[in-house]
């Protein structure tokens, strides 16, 4: 990894904590009703964000994520206003209007498919849009290097949707571009792995299906970056499946309902990165003071300005529910209506 590009991660891994441990004061404090999230995750999300090839249409990369994924959205480009405004259910909040809970994500033009709180039906969705992209090079071959790429944890796989995209991604004659993720932080909410999972790698789940898979340390960016770009040259060559498992931590519990406390006997990827830089003499530790000062006025800044904003009125609560909506008159679809949105 270059030099630029290491520093890019790390200044992002930075961003992402610091947004991260205001969402929880947040949640805290009451200024948000509730916090789940990513802490311990930034590493392998801030280089599958960086990778992303961005846009709008079955040229460019679907996204499938989940509420553990605020890394790979700020590293995609996403300000961290978008974040707090849905932490405390502003109006203004460009994903859902202030009805969803945090990390539920939606960007049309940046294909990203609406997060949802159920656990795991994204792998039920990823073959569908897999398979327009599949169909779309097959017309365009200039334009078939799109993939879907799906995100979950290991403690989702047990659910039937998880074998579901396995199974779709994989018929022969068929198979799809689905790049299938999953990060493994070893806790299912509150179960820990042990105790309801044989103890071999999350990975091996698609040997029976042929499928090429790999098991990486998610929390060394170095690692977690070449393992996604092979990966993904993989998809987007060969127009076939493959499953990454990123064996990741968890520093502050699932969300705000086990307490978020911080977890100090696991493994922090950012202290690690942040040692990795100064041995080799990329960055000094005055220059790493900055970075996380910058990071942290950014969050801090970001959640003096959503809680000026309003909150959504009953005028709109059926706003996106049907076509047409009644409510689209008080905020059109590209919601130029919106407060605070230009």
């Amino acid at each position: 990894m270059s030099v630029e590009v290491a520093l890019t991660v790390f200044r992002q891994m930075l961003r992402t904590r610091a947004l991260e441990e205001r969402s929880i004061k947040m949640s805290k404090s009451g200024e948000a009703y509730f916090w789940i999230g990513g802490p311990g995750e930034e590493a392998f999300n801030v280089c599958l964000g960086l990778q992303i090839n961005r846009g709008r249409g079955p040229a460019h990369d679907y996204l499938h994520l989940h509420y553990r994924n605020a890394g790979v959205m700020l590293a995609m480009g996403m300000p961290m206003i978008d974040h707090t405004r849905q932490l405390a259910m502003r109006a203004t909040d460009r994903h859902s209007r202030g009805r969803n809970f945090v990390g539920h994500y939606a960007v049309p033009e940046w294909n990203v498919v609406p997060v949802t709180s159920v656990i795991e039906v994204q792998f039920a969705m990823a073959p569908g849009t897999a398979l327009v992209q599949k169909r779309h090079g097959l017309k365009n071959p200039a334009e078939a290097e799109g993939i879907t790429v799906v995100v979950g944890g290991e403690a989702g796989t047990a659910e039937g949707d998880f074998e579901s995209c396995l199974n779709w991604s994989t018929r022969p004659g068929n198979e799809l571009p689905v790049l299938m993720v999953v990060t493994n932080n070893n806790y299912g909410i509150s179960t820990d792995l042990g105790t309801v999972h044989a103890h071999r790698p999350i990975a091996d789940r698609a040997i029976p299906y042929g499928v090429r898979c790999e098991t990486i340390n998610g929390n060394d960016p170095v690692a977690a970056w070449h393992g996604i770009d092979r990966a993904m040259r993989y998809c987007r060559r060969e127009r076939k499946p493959y499953l990454l498992e990123a064996v990741v931590s968890r520093l502050h519990g699932h969300s705000s309902s086990s307490g978020a406390q911080r977890n100090w006997t696991e493994a922090d990827p950012i202290a690690a990165f942040e040692q990795k830089l100064i041995d080799a003499r990329a960055i000094d530790a005055p220059t790493v003071r900055v970075m996380k000062e910058e990071a942290k006025a950014e969050a801090d800044a970001a959640v003096v300005a959503t809680m000026k904003e309003p909150e959504p009125s009953r005028d709109d609560v059926y706003a996106g529910t049907y076509a047409p909506s009644p409510a689209d008159a008080v905020y059109p679809g590209d919601y130029t209506g919106l407060p605070g949105i230009k």
